[in-house]
């Protein structure tokens, strides 16, 4: 395991078991490391990893991979494709960027987050081609989109 694999490892660590390592079988505080990301429990034997019920379970590619993509989609002004991404990764899979981009989306949503109140900005854009002989925002065919900060 690479010194950075190490350090992503107990990052998850530190965020998972913030408080100290916890069976979640038994809740027995006490455990040994077995393995790069697995624990087992000294008291009952079970085995807990700290990608398990993440959007890391079950990846084949390595935790910096991941990291790196987290980072990238976060940074994007533009916004981010699964093309991006794959291209950026290096993947070979169109489709294993395009699952890791809405995996990582998923992931940045806060489920708590509540809806937007008291004074609140707006600002529109017109999406459309050029309409010769119109000026302005009298040009027809265009498609008005609506957003919110």
């Amino acid at each position: 395991m690479t010194k950075v694999t190490q350090y992503v490892v107990l990052y998850l660590y530190e965020l998972r078991f913030s408080d100290g390592f916890v069976c979640p079988k038994c809740n027995h505080d006490k455990h040994w490391k077995i393995g790069e990301l697995l624990f087992e429990c000294a008291k009952c034997g079970h085995q807990t990893s700290v990608i398990a019920g993440t959007i890391f379970q079950d990846t084949r590619k390595p935790l910096m991979d991941w990291f790196i993509g987290i980072w990238w989609l976060s940074t994007m002004k533009t916004g981010a494709s699964a093309l991006g991404l794959q291209q950026v990764l290096g993947l070979k899979s169109y489709q294993t960027s395009w699952t890791w981009l809405h995996k990582i989306r998923k992931a940045l949503v806060n489920p708590n987050r509540s809806k937007l109140s008291g004074s609140v900005e707006i600002d529109e854009t017109i999406i459309g081609g050029v309409a010769t002989g119109k000026r302005g925002r009298g040009a027809e065919n265009k498609v008005y989109h609506c957003g919110r900060a």
